[in-house]
């Protein structure tokens, strides 16, 4: 009763801005899935939104769905956190739609199916494949989704001082669950593409401000000092630099390109700065390769490659949504550079909502010393941003979690006579199963770090899902087996290494979730003492995708014989130009 009087108290002390921003943005999200809701009125509509999605609105949307939290709040964090070395992250997030660009987008869409799993059977013939290819975009889609959760149970706490973290998930969680149920992905593409450019605004506005106030984004990363270079005072940078706290990665260690990151295992190694270099660098190359091909192979994202009319429209719209979110990267950075000389307290907090994680929603309120309420505007607009980040994020994983539930296990495995009204009824109860379980597992990660999280999610997909879409796109002797083999194997092993690192981080933390996974303890020495081991489980792409791709090969030439028999239709259909009029749809909906 007493943290509950507490809580109400803390409420009541509330930033009225921040909390009316947050709450606009919550409310214009509920009310535009229900307007559109009224529009979704066919499965068609519920799965892919009747295929009539433009160019224009679907870039806007998949780049609102791909902006999450990681990308809003997590990037900052990392690089005030970490330095150089993070920057990996928003430069290889937005690299990964190039290998979309050039290799997947447009024979995926020419292929007409709904779901990546739909795709999988049809193009190898194989009702057993489908149900692999299911459970793989629920691993990575819960995955995926765990961090979204972080980002809404640390932006509630911010704006409700008090709120227990959990309670933040179970909010955000309950009302994007609503949504998706009411609207699929018909109702959910209007909200993306509302949510994107309310992001933009909101990471934009605040630092151009900021950066009028309080000088220039290189002026702030000239404070810094190199070895060697003379102090920061004496070179006489125009910037105001607030001292560093203890806790804070020295100067010369922040602007290395490797940081903190990518030296952590070598250095709880005991390692010289020399001896960890090769590790550093293998770190960093395994981050790349799941961040780009990671991008490549997120279900979420593919499916909504299948709302564009055509092959054409699909590659223009990945174009586009590599200009949106180009764009949108060069803002976070800033925001971490800005915050290492401006905020340095943020350092002495654990990670999430004490740490540096917060660093996009804090930032602004220094400006209410010099102009009172302008900070709380601004802080309010960057927490609305927030909400957007990760409620857009959440609803592309529901709707293509629960696509594939109820579109792939229930219409086509255990129903396959169902009407398109009882799948569409399907689709709402799945949702709300997703929807419970994902705010389940988010209320267990809050000591990880979002864009962590972010990153082995990515590395899940690319070791399943990139191979598979890469393979089956461009070699026509791909086999279901070889296909099955390495999607299995690499996706699996990635899954299972992610998980072993996190359980051991896990059981390090001082509150409940220590004791919970308190098994994992003994794990932190056996890293300490292998820390080539760790990086490949932390990081686990550079060995699981080149592992997948070489046992498709190797099992298909060995199963050569079955080779789909009517291949080479399939390619064509994967590559011909639309005009040649080979388009066939793979799934079509029967009004009656």
């Amino acid at each position: 009763m007493n943290t509950f009087l507490a809580t109400v108290f803390a409420a009541l002390t509330v930033d009225p801005w921040i909390f009316g921003f947050s709450a606009v943005t919550v409310a214009v999200t509920v009310w535009m899935g229900f307007r559109s809701a009224k529009a979704s009125k066919t499965a068609s509509d519920y799965f892919v939104a009747g295929r009539a999605v433009s160019v224009g609105w679907n870039a806007s949307a998949i780049s609102g769905e791909y902006l999450s939290a990681a990308s809003f709040m997590g990037i900052a964090g990392m690089v005030m956190a970490a330095g150089y070395d993070a920057l990996w992250y928003p430069v290889c997030y937005a690299c990964g739609y190039l290998f979309l660009l050039l290799f997947i987008a447009g024979p995926l869409r020419r292929f007409g199916a709904y779901t990546i799993p739909d795709f999988a059977e049809g193009r190898f013939d194989s009702p057993l494949f489908r149900k692999i290819a299911v459970c793989f975009v629920l691993f990575i889609g819960f995955f995926y989704t765990m961090p979204q959760m972080k980002g809404a149970g640390v932006t509630l706490a911010y704006i409700f001082p008090g709120l227990p973290y959990w309670a933040g998930v179970v909010l955000v969680g309950a009302v994007i669950t609503l949504n998706v149920a009411l609207g699929g992905m018909k109702g959910i593409t209007l909200v993306q593409a509302f949510q994107y450019w309310a992001k933009m605004f909101a990471i934009s506005v605040p630092i151009f401000v900021l950066m009028l106030v309080f000088g220039p984004y290189w002026k702030h990363l000239e404070a810094n000092q190199a070895p060697g270079e003379v102090p920061a005072v004496e070179r006489q940078v125009e910037v105001e630099r607030r001292p560093l706290v203890e806790k804070a990665p020295k100067d010369e260690v922040w602007i290395a390109p490797f940081g903190p990151l990518t030296t952590k295992a070598a250095k709880a190694a005991g390692m010289t700065a020399e001896e960890s270099r090769p590790y550093s660098l293998l770190y960093t190359y395994s981050l790349i390769i799941a961040l780009v091909c990671g991008t490549a192979g997120l279900p979420h994202i593919l499916v909504r490659f299948y709302t564009n009319p055509d092959g054409i429209a699909a590659k223009k719209t990945t174009m586009w949504v590599m200009i949106l979110i180009g764009i949108f990267y060069v803002f976070p950075p800033v925001f971490g550079v800005l915050g290492r000389n401006l905020m340095p307290e943020l350092y002495t907090g654990l990670s999430g909502i004490k740490g540096t994680d917060q660093v996009v929603l804090k930032l602004p309120t220094l400006l209410s010393e010099k102009y009172g309420i302008l900070g709380s505007i601004l802080s309010g607009i960057t927490c609305a941003g927030a909400f957007a980040a990760f409620m857009s994020t959440f609803s592309g994983l529901l709707v293509s979690m629960t696509g594939a539930l109820a579109h792939d296990v229930y219409g086509r495995m255990l129903k396959p006579t169902a009407t398109p009204e009882e799948r569409m009824r399907m689709f709402k109860f799945a949702a709300v199963l997703i929807g419970a379980i994902a705010i389940g597992l988010g209320t267990l990660v809050e000591p990880l770090e979002i864009n962590f999280m972010v990153g082995q999610a990515f590395a899940i997909a690319a070791a399943s899902y990139f191979p598979l879409l890469f393979m089956s796109v461009w070699w026509r002797g791909m086999t279901m087996k070889g296909a099955a083999t390495g999607m299995l194997s690499g996706g699996l092993l990635a899954l299972t290494a992610a998980t072993l690192t996190n359980a051991s981080t896990l059981a390090l933390d001082k509150g409940p979730m220590g004791k919970l996974f308190a098994p994992f303890a003994p794990l932190n020495d056996f890293w300490k003492a292998h820390p080539l081991l760790r990086i490949l489980c932390e990081q686990p792409a550079i060995w699981t995708v080149p592992l997948a791709i070489t046992l498709m090969v190797v099992v298909s030439k060995l199963t050569s014989s079955q080779v789909p028999g009517d291949i080479r239709m399939k390619m064509l259909v994967l590559h011909a130009p639309e005009k040649l009029g080979l388009k066939n749809e793979y799934i079509q909906e029967h009004h009656h």
